[in-house]
């Protein structure tokens, strides 16, 4: 993405994720759905 102001042109580029923080946020992520699900079920309780 380049944006331009001015004088000046500033460019953002994705930064390539490697195969392990790809596995981490994968790993990260069933955790959340799994705590997610487990929040749902305790509070269907009460």
């Amino acid at each position: 993405m380049t944006l331009n102001l001015l004088f000046i042109t500033v460019t953002f580029n994705k930064k390539q994720e490697t195969f392990e923080e790809a596995l981490h946020n994968e790993t990260v992520s069933k955790c959340y759905e799994e705590t997610k699900a487990k929040q749902q079920y305790m509070s269907q309780l009460f």
